[in-house]
């Protein structure tokens, strides 16, 4: 098949499954294509919880699909990995966090593989997400779980209320201040001998092929975009913070300093990374 032809199909084929709508011609056509509008008072700090709050609440209805896509279907592992890694529990009942939860996607994850896990509440800045979260995944699963539309470092969630937390893919959108500020929050809600395991997409500076990596995220994902959601750029975000997090060297390094007991784990060669610990 012609390279032309292949990525013809690519294009229409993407745009079926991210739009759920045929693909017509004039999505390539720069012409008729509006250019993407930002607020530029938000712009100047992409760490500003409302500027993050809009990015996810705009591309909460195809940030399931599109992530699915994006990491090749890594998301899936990764979230497994990070409630598997999370330190033993008490065989007894156990409640606890999920923040900056998103579309709930690590909550099948806890339920199935921690059977002791009686209920979770879910904290996620964007009522968007949430609103996916529970009117598409969950409706079976609502009883064991309370869904909490707030910025997480500006919470009402009571000191010492929870067993275990995790945190699935929403480090990257904390500014290094704010990380030190989450680790003392989570510090704050875990009981003693509390849990946590966090993951994150991150950037392999090691890696033999971290040139191609950031290839992809950087130039092919923000150009299928524009293909495929017609000019949108909030999931093209995901390079950038990805590129400004690191890894999660530095929110380990920030638990460790408020006392816990941390350990910093890496997945397939560093492309995601993640803290696991317990409070003493």
């Amino acid at each position: 098949m012609p390279a032309a032809t292949t990525l013809d199909w690519i294009v229409r084929r993407l745009h079926r499954i991210v739009l759920d709508q045929p693909f017509h011609p004039s999505a390539l056509d720069r012409s008729k294509r509006k250019p993407p509008t930002m607020d530029t008072k938000c712009i100047q700090d992409i760490y500003d919880p409302q500027f993050v709050k809009g990015v996810f609440d705009r591309c909460s209805s195809r940030y399931r699909y599109w992530s699915q896509i994006a990491s090749f279907g890594f998301v899936f592992l990764w979230r497994r990995q990070c409630v598997d890694r999370m330190p033993a529990m008490p065989s007894t009942e156990v409640t606890g966090l999920d923040v900056m939860a998103g579309t709930g996607e690590a909550w099948p994850y806890l339920l199935r593989r921690r059977e002791n896990i009686t209920s979770i509440t879910a904290v996620d800045i964007s009522s968007g997400m949430i609103r996916r979260a529970i009117e598409r995944l969950h409706r079976s699963r609502i009883d064991k779980i309370k869904v909490i539309e707030a910025d997480v470092l500006q919470n009402t969630l009571p000191a010492a209320s929870a067993d275990f937390v995790v945190c699935t893919f929403g480090l990257k959108t904390l500014s290094s201040a704010q990380q030190r500020l989450f680790a003392k929050e989570l510090v704050r809600v875990l009981k003693r001998g509390g849990v946590l395991s966090l993951i994150e997409a991150s950037d392999p500076k090691g890696w033999v092929l971290h040139g191609l990596y950031r290839f992809y995220l950087d130039r092919v994902l923000p150009l299928v975009e524009k293909f495929v959601l017609r000019g949108a750029q909030d999931f093209a975000m995901i390079g950038v913070y990805t590129r400004n997090f690191g890894d999660c060297r530095f929110m380990a390094q920030c638990l460790a300093e408020e006392g816990l007991d941390v350990e910093f784990k890496a997945f397939f060669f560093g492309c995601a990374t993640g803290v696991v610990g317990r409070k003493p």
